[in-house]
């Protein structure tokens, strides 16, 4: 993991577009611009682009609090959809507990005016690493 950018190697984020504005203190915010190639039928945001936007919102959280931690992956990840949304989009992750195996989070997607699209509930492995 690069400590300037959390993001940095991680292919599947750069070709979403994902950007990286805030990671310090168990708290994380990115963003996307919703492409065509974003979107579904109806011209919003694709269910699956904010639920890849929150979790990667509450995985990045947890890391910024605990760098030492190994992250294992997400083991549970709630989405509660709001409303639709499209243009600009913007994550905001938090820790709420860190475990000796496991951090809990929770986060909010809006909207480019700030309207609340959706919330989130995530679990991560998150193990601490050997003694040697």
């Amino acid at each position: 993991m690069n400590d300037s950018n959390p993001l940095a190697g991680s292919f599947f984020c750069e070709d979403l577009g994902i950007e990286l504005l805030e990671w310090a203190n168990g708290r994380s915010v990115i963003a996307l611009e919703v492409t065509q190639r974003l979107g579904n039928r109806l011209g919003m945001a694709h269910g699956g682009v904010i639920a890849t936007l929150a979790d990667q919102a509450l995985g990045l959280a947890w890391r910024s609090a605990a760098p030492d931690r190994t992250p294992g992956g997400t083991i549970n990840l709630n989405i509660n959809f709001i409303a639709p949304g499209n243009g600009r989009l913007s994550a905001e992750g938090q820790l709420v507990k860190l475990t000796g195996s496991c951090a809990f989070c929770e986060g909010k997607i809006y909207n480019a005016q700030r309207e609340l699209i959706a919330t989130a509930q995530g679990a991560f492995s998150a193990r601490r690493p050997k003694s040697t």
